[in-house]
């Protein structure tokens, strides 16, 4: 028997048929403030522009790329089978017809990923591939920051991964000075590891089991009891 998707009404969803390699090659996920739709060419110039902003380059731990270099990695992205990445669109913001159906819901404002390495990510041992991942979330546009959007991407992100590849640790490797990601994550329940000074990071771990009996425990306007 068909099971309804949480994120949209029909019982089985074409939008969340899980393809291999390609991950998300189908995937929209819809949210009350962004949607989350994969990486497509339309969009790299957009990303590249981003992607000049030295702090933005320093918070995301990347090298600057050229628009070529820009262009093989979001094909390197959309083919890869450890890697799952989605750009978040701002539902507030109107459309940009330069994305032609892919941003018909909202404008660009960041993304959101998750890298699965194969071993080396958790203390567990004998994981699958997607049972442990590195998670991250980047709003690069300014007004779209502090509105709920990032906690709303990653949050469908996690669902969809515990959903549909199994996932049952996440990961999250911040800069030591970047207070605010810091705090997002914390409120996700993700809890501190360990600081790695050599890198700046300060690296937090959400379990799912966990995360699944907190939850189990609250009432259901998601309040503790009393």
């Amino acid at each position: 028997m068909a099971t309804a998707c949480k994120y949209h009404a029909s019982p089985i969803c074409q939008h969340c048929a899980h393809q291999e390699p390609r991950l998300n090659e189908n995937t929209q996920l819809v949210g009350k403030a962004c949607v989350l739709v994969p990486y497509e060419k339309s969009m790299v110039e957009t990303y590249h522009e981003w992607m000049q902003d030295p702090e933005l380059l320093e918070l995301t731990g990347s090298e600057p790329l050229t628009l070529e270099e820009e262009h093989q990695m979001q094909q390197t992205w959309r083919e890869s089978e450890d890697k799952l990445t989605f750009i978040v669109l701002d539902r507030s913001l109107p459309p940009d017809p330069e994305m032609g159906e892919a941003g018909v819901m909202g404008a660009m404002v960041g993304d959101v990923n998750v890298f699965f390495p194969q071993a080396g990510l958790v203390e567990e041992e004998g994981l699958s591939l997607y049972e442990a991942g590195e998670i991250e979330v980047m709003i690069a546009v300014s007004s779209s920051r502090r509105r709920g959007l990032a906690k709303e991407a990653l949050g469908m992100l996690q669902d969809y991964c515990i959903e549909h590849l199994g996932t049952k640790h996440f990961v999250a490797k911040i800069k030591d000075h970047n207070g605010p990601s810091v705090a997002l994550f914390e409120r996700l329940g993700y809890r501190f590891m360990k600081h790695v000074e050599v890198f700046q990071e300060l690296v937090y771990q959400l379990d799912v089991v966990q995360m699944q009996q907190g939850d189990s425990k609250l009432n259901e306007d998601g309040t503790e009891p009393a």
